[in-house]
């Protein structure tokens, strides 16, 4: 039988690791250590969305899960500029230059 004193259980609170630790891999193959960063802020707020729901501060796990989400957009946005610019430089010649650069560093050795 339900007792007006039991409250409904809460729908969990997003935390966006999922996410934003795929953000920062795929950051780091695109864009280097800048494409990262914004992943890393990303799971930092993203961890602290369980543990201050867990400690009971809802309002402070909301508000982790609200910055997690902005640092994960913004995360997203800095890899689909890594990987236009990346195929940008594909198209323009960018890994037969690399390749041909490598070969005249070995060659000097």
């Amino acid at each position: 039988m339900y007792e007006p004193s039991q409250a409904a259980p809460a729908q969990p609170i997003q935390n966006y690791l999922a996410w934003s630790i795929s953000m920062t891999v795929l950051g780091f193959c695109l864009c280097c250590i800048i494409g990262c960063a914004p992943g890393i802020v990303g799971i930092v707020y993203g961890s602290q969305v369980n543990s201050k729901s867990n400690a009971g501060d809802l309002e402070g796990a909301r508000k982790a899960s609200e910055n997690a989400k902005i640092w994960c957009w913004v995360a997203t946005a800095t890899v689909a500029l890594g990987l236009l610019l990346n195929i940008g430089s594909f198209m323009m010649g960018g890994s037969a230059q690399y390749m041909e650069m490598m070969q005249q560093m070995q060659n000097a050795r």
